[in-house]
């Protein structure tokens, strides 16, 4: 690099990066002497000293986010007594003020729509599991059904990005990141975080965007970020090399690179340039590993009885599952998938049922076929939304059609695996399914549960960015919801 390159060098740099650089001269010097260098060493395979803080009862996350919120009174907060309120109003001292969205907040009345689809008690439990979950209601004794979640947002992008980030405000790192920030690879040759965005069935479903800033990096390098799988064309974009450039000469080229990046690095300490060798890396070693792991052709015919015929056509969340399990039995520690199509404001009774289907069986599959390859004991599946619905219709109410606003006071999740015991329902609402009356679990509380899983105290974990210690649980108190561990 030349002087004047050099100096351009240096006025592009962002603050952030000045100050960094700054604080790599004397005060290193002096830290240097009081420090043995070993000590500040990562591991080998990434991840923080220190971490995990306790012994870990789960070394990876398969998180299932069901994108519009999945209505809890349909699924799993049974409300029989609701029969006998059709059609009437929701009484004020049931809502007690509370906010509504501008969707409903100008009905003139807000009348009670009791769920028209059957509940069973099911399992040892006795867990009541409505009737569009058979292969869930088959899963009771295995999972913690939690009906007591809330939220303070109230519009789909806001809490989605709170469930996954710990912000309404987009641009913090999500779960998936922090993870991997905290604890590093288990693998070589994928991603520690990858993402699969599964497709629906029915074509009035009600779909919300959603975007890579949902498993962003944020303020942490980007090495972090979730790496997207498709489900058409390549797994992954710009994965292959191009047309007339064998694997020797991308190898040549990459080495070249990162010698260039090296000396960039010696000379600016911008640690995004390390950042960006590690990616290359990774890039080439996935050449070979994902279509090793996309390849479905030697799953034996078990697999298939096991998750249905859907599992062979890609993007489907049957075959997404089968992709996590793939993936999780690799080594990668962080899978999420997304399955949209759950904002239920209309056409409930005909779109529901439908959206159930895609994912019901495949859960079921997935949580069996972890159990028979010993992954289950270790290994944290999460199930939910970003909220839940309100008891009352949106718009017109019929005997056999209605719909749901969004409603954060109250919804349901299911947890599974290393650490979380099954049989159990924690939490209760009230007769409405509108207040919750016992053992409230707020999205930072899920969120500390699961880095306590994970052997992670959320107090403990941050990252220095805007002078601010960050947390994935931020400022607010966060409990571990320890009713639910094993």
């Amino acid at each position: 690099m030349t002087y004047r390159e050099e100096q351009e060098a240096v006025l592009q740099e962002t603050r952030r990066q000045f100050f960094a650089r700054g604080a790599r001269g004397l005060g290193v010097v002096a830290l240097a002497t009081m420090m043995s260098e070993a000590a500040t060493e990562k591991p080998a395979a990434g991840g923080l000293p220190g971490l995990p803080h306790f012994p870990p009862k789960v070394k990876r996350a398969i998180y299932l986010h069901m994108v519009g919120a999945p209505p809890q009174i349909e699924l799993f907060d049974y409300k029989p007594k609701m029969k006998d309120w059709f059609d009437k109003d929701l009484p004020d001292s049931v809502r007690q003020g509370q906010r509504l969205t501008t969707m409903t907040s100008e009905q003139s009345r807000f009348p009670i729509a009791p769920s028209v689809f059957k509940f069973e008690r099911c399992g040892e439990s006795g867990a009541w599991v409505s009737e569009l979950l058979p292969y869930t209601a088959k899963l009771v004794d295995d999972i913690t059904i939690i009906r007591s979640m809330y939220t303070e947002a109230i519009n789909h992008e806001p809490a989605i990005t709170f469930i996954q980030t710990g912000n309404q405000i987009a641009g913090k790192p999500c779960i998936g990141s922090w993870i991997s920030y905290g604890l590093g690879s288990m693998n070589q040759d994928l991603p520690t975080f990858v993402v699969l965005n599964a497709s629906h069935s029915h074509p009035k479903a009600n779909v919300q965007a959603i975007s890579a800033r949902l498993w962003s990096a944020g303020f942490l390098s980007g090495e972090h970020a979730g790496v997207a799988l498709r489900s058409s064309g390549d797994p992954v974009l710009f994965i292959n090399n191009p047309d007339g450039v064998p694997t020797k000469v991308r190898r040549r080229m990459l080495d070249a690179l990162a010698e260039m990046n090296e000396i960039q690095y010696a000379k600016l300490g911008d640690p995004e340039t390390r950042t960006r060798i590690a990616q290359f890396e990774m890039a080439f070693r996935m050449q070979a590993s994902v279509p090793e792991l996309t390849d479905l052709s030697k799953e034996p015919e078990s697999t298939y009885k096991l998750y249905g015929d859907e599992a062979k056509i890609g993007g489907t969340f049957a075959n997404s599952c089968l992709m996590a399990r793939r993936l999780a039995e690799r080594g990668v520690r962080f899978i999420q998938i997304y399955h949209r199509g759950w904002d239920v404001h209309s056409n409930l009774p005909e779109v529901l049922p439908s959206q159930c289907k895609d994912v019901d069986r495949a859960c079921w599959a997935l949580i069996q076929d972890l159990k028979q390859r010993g992954l289950l004991n270790d290994t944290l599946v999460i199930w939910g939304g970003e909220f839940g619905r309100t008891i009352y219709s949106q718009g017109k109410l019929t005997a056999s059609d209605y719909g749901r606003d969004h409603h954060p006071r109250c919804f349901s999740l299911w947890l599974a695996g290393g650490g979380v015991k099954g049989g159990v329902v924690h939490g209760e609402t009230d007769d409405f399914s509108y207040n919750i009356t016992k053992d409230p679990v707020h999205v930072r509380d899920l969120q500390a549960t699961i880095l306590h899983l994970f052997g992670i105290d959320h107090n403990r974990f941050t990252y220095k960015y805007q002078g601010l210690d960050q947390k994935l649980t931020g400022v607010e108190p966060a409990h571990v919801v320890k009713a639910i561990l094993a």
